[in-house]
């Protein structure tokens, strides 16, 4: 029953089986929990689903490697965590406002670019850390890379 729940939670309830772009698949899902937690709690619900993404998910990826290789295609619980953490220093402008849907956007877009090419530190993590940790981290810092360009991208607009 513990392998079943961890699988579940770590595929995003299932997203993580597609066969292609999985990771792609479950930043997209991620919406699902990102936009009403943003719209009605602000920076609260950003912060709260971050961290329950990244509990769920450390915990859940680290039974999963036992069955599994390192970081494998169907958990992508690790992408809602970092999908979350890129609207962290936006999250004031997404309360209660559905007039800066572009940046739901731009956001899924910049998220996917910096976890696909993992440039700097985000490879380096990638390569190295290898558990379950490692398999949470690259996608937190690609976060952390997406949120401070979509940060200075509001900034200019």
């Amino acid at each position: 029953m513990k392998k079943f729940f961890a699988y579940m939670i770590s595929s995003l309830f299932g997203v993580g089986f597609i066969p292609f772009a999985s990771g792609t698949f479950g930043s997209f899902a991620s919406f699902v929990f990102i936009i009403p937690l943003a719209y009605f709690y602000g920076i609260y619900g950003v912060l709260s689903l971050f961290g329950l993404s990244f509990f769920l998910g450390f915990i859940s990826s680290r039974v999963v490697l036992r069955y599994t290789e390192h970081d494998p295609s169907l958990i992508v619980i690790d992408e809602t965590a970092g999908q979350t953490i890129t609207f962290i220093f936006i999250a004031g402008m997404l309360s209660h406002s559905f007039s800066y849907w572009y940046l739901y956007l731009l956001g899924f877009i910049l998220f996917r670019l910096f976890d696909i090419t993992k440039p700097s530190i985000i490879g380096w993590v990638d390569q190295k850390v290898e558990n379950a940790f490692g398999v949470m981290l690259d996608d937190v810092l690609a976060g952390i890379f997406a949120s401070v360009c979509l940060y200075l991208f509001t900034l200019f607009i």
